[in-house]
């Protein structure tokens, strides 16, 4: 069984030139505002404070790093997580949204030690254009040493008849709530192997 026995908050960075070292194989969490990704964080490390989320959806606009320890069998796995700033909802001005949204997409294509893109999808709202097209952008510019795994999010907000409606469309669907832990041990499993194990098809 996958364990995440260790995380801890390394630094928040306004752009790519002052980020932290590409020492460990990273995991990058995108995803609109407010679909979960600061709440997804501190359940898969068991630390509930650990990512801060932000009242204003869309207010954040730093990249965020975590150092992360996995354990498996007594042996430990060194890796980062990297929270990124939402996209789709903030309310400044144009030249602003045009700034970070140009850091953000810098940092994305040139980190060359991500090796996991974890793409969030709010289950309630799984077919937005904004996700088709941050998916396709994610495939474009993946490299052979990277993969993009989707999860969906507040699966605790849907009955079953429409959690049912979800995996017709996307029937490996990986479905997670950080409010009742659906599915969070299964992310831990996913993320992990995505980074040093079996990769996994969940499209």
């Amino acid at each position: 069984m996958i364990k995440l026995k260790n995380a801890s908050f390394v630094k928040s960075a306004p752009s790519i030139n002052e980020t932290v070292a590409n020492d460990v194989s990273e995991v990058a969490f995108i995803g609109r505002s407010n679909v979960g990704k600061s709440s997804l964080i501190n359940a898969l490390t068991n630390h509930k404070g650990l990512a801060k989320s932000s009242s204003t959806p869309g207010k954040t606009r730093l990249i965020n790093f975590f150092d992360v320890v996995f354990a498996q069998n007594e042996e430990d796995f060194n890796a980062r997580f990297i929270d990124l700033p939402g996209f789709g909802y903030a309310k400044v001005s144009k030249s602003t949204k045009e700034e970070w949204q140009k850091n953000l997409t810098e940092f994305i294509h040139k980190r060359s030690s991500i090796r996991t893109f974890v793409h969030l999808i709010d289950s309630r709202h799984p077919s937005l254009e904004i996700d088709k097209e941050v998916h396709e952008y994610l495939q474009q510019i993946c490299r052979a040493d990277q993969q993009i795994i989707v999860f969906f999010t507040k699966a605790d907000k849907l009955n079953q008849k429409e959690v049912s409606a979800l995996k017709k469309v996307h029937s490996h669907a990986l479905m997670v709530s950080s409010a009742n832990k659906k599915g969070i041990q299964l992310a831990l499993e996913t993320i992990f192997n995505s980074l040093f194990g079996v990769k996994r098809d969940t499209l």
